[in-house]
């Protein structure tokens, strides 16, 4: 996309170079109003304001202060805008402000948005962009209607609408934020504030193609496949997940060993579906065994859908890399699902997704081992996985980090957000090649 500054100079921004900056911009405009005396109760630095924008805009949920204790109305309001920007995506309002100003999109500014919404077809970009919008305010809308109705009796009409407005924006956009000191363990036996905001976060992770192609079609046949992969991966991963931290905790007087059996499964479920990328929690994360903590560390990674509100390599990723090993052992010619075959160009960027985001994951690990030696390794792991797959969960361990590794933290979130895939493109722009090589005999395993 050409950018004119005068007659004589021209910038041109690729998509990802276009989005990069757009989340650049948010995270910057978003630390200096945090900063603002107006905005917070005098207790927030430069390093509190920028690692709280960033998480903000890359809808993580990580943060080392506390909203409540550390920013006013004005501030949580702000934080509140930029959970909602960052949800939303920067590239969504480009194309919905290109759309007020012009009544088609132009072919660079449509391939600008295909690009970022994973389109293939560029007749649906548009569509899709409105489509973003709309689900994202009317699953809101539902989740404040009920919130308030849990709240209100609680806090008061006033304060539980707030509360409600706040909680339904941070859970549909899988951010994590909460105005709660402990999260939302004081809940942990309210159940229908539990099952509300994990049925938001859960929407709002699963991808809104599939929630616009179940709208349309309605009947599991008619779905498309990514459709039925994302639905059906989701479904196995947070059953799975759900039996096995209740196995795992059941007897855990830390977490779910001193609840009845209806509080344990609902919390069991709770913290099983939670790693798709929201950051809530209704048990102490610290107090988790170290199996649950490796498990969630498993799924954080995995993430949600693609094109949602979700972070990790994303399902679909992690189901094409699974059945590439298993037609590679079954000797099969193409990969295939749902009676429909991945192409190789699928199979080389899931390879390149899931294998960029465990590079990220290790430099960031390694660099906060260097830093924090004193810490526990694994809450110092789960940090950074929480961090890179922009899940915003936390042993602890965020609040006793220094600025160094503050902001370490920070750059893992905001090339998490960003997309590992995105970020390869920014680093090198593919070329193509007339020129043929022979093939060279690499020893495998």
């Amino acid at each position: 996309m050409a950018f004119k500054i005068n007659p004589q100079k021209t910038f041109n921004l690729s998509p990802p170079s276009l989005l990069a900056i757009g989340f650049l911009s948010f995270i910057i405009i978003g630390t200096i109003l945090l900063k603002l005396p107006f905005a917070n109760k005098g207790n927030v630095s430069w390093m509190d304001a920028l690692f709280t924008a960033t998480s903000a805009v890359t809808i993580t949920g990580l943060s080392v202060v506390s909203l409540n204790d550390s920013f006013n109305h004005f501030g949580q309001f702000i934080i509140l805008l930029l959970i909602q920007s960052g949800g939303l995506g920067f590239m969504t309002f480009a194309i919905l402000a290109a759309l007020s100003l012009a009544p088609k999109l132009g072919l660079k500014q449509q391939m600008m948005a295909q690009d970022s919404l994973g389109q293939t077809s560029l007749s649906k970009v548009t569509f899709v962009a409105k489509g973003v919008v709309l689900y994202t305010l009317f699953f809101e809308l539902i989740g404040v209607i009920i919130l308030t109705a849990s709240f209100a009796p609680i806090y008061g009409f006033a304060r539980g609408l707030y509360y409600a407005v706040f909680y339904s924006v941070s859970a549909f956009n899988n951010a994590g934020f909460s105005l709660f000191e402990n999260s939302l363990i004081s809940f942990q036996s309210h159940y229908l504030i539990c099952l509300t905001i994990s049925i938001l976060y859960t929407l709002g992770g699963i991808g809104f193609l599939v929630l616009i192609d179940v709208k349309q079609n309605k009947r599991w046949s008619k779905l498309t496949p990514n459709s039925k992969l994302i639905l059906s991966t989701i479904a196995i991963l947070n059953l799975v997940a759900f039996v096995l931290i209740w196995l795992l905790e059941s007897n855990n007087p830390l977490t779910l060993g001193s609840m009845s059996l209806g509080e344990q499964a609902m919390n069991a479920w709770f913290q099983a579906t939670v790693p798709r990328s929201s950051g809530f929690n209704t048990i102490d994360t610290g107090s988790m065994e170290h199996s649950t903590a490796l498990l969630t560390m498993l799924l954080m990674f995995i993430g949600g859908g693609s094109l949602s509100t979700a972070g990790g390599i994303k399902v679909g990723t992690f189901v094409i890399l699974l059945l590439c090993v298993i037609s590679f052992l079954r000797r099969n010619e193409e990969i295939r699902i749902f009676n429909h075959s991945v192409s190789q160009e699928t199979t080389y960027k899931a390879l390149a997704v899931a294998a960029i985001t465990g590079m990220l994951v290790f430099v960031g690990c390694f660099i906060l081992f260097l830093l924090e030696p004193k810490l526990d390794v694994l809450d110092l792991m789960f940090e950074v996985v929480s961090a890179a797959c922009t899940v915003g969960l936390s042993r602890g361990a965020t609040g006793q980090l220094h600025d160094g590794s503050l902001f370490v933290l920070s750059v893992l979130m905001f090339t998490g957000r960003l997309g590992p895939l995105t970020l390869a493109y920014l680093i090198a722009t593919p070329k193509k090649s007339r020129l043929k090589h022979a093939n060279a005999n690499i020893q495998i395993g």
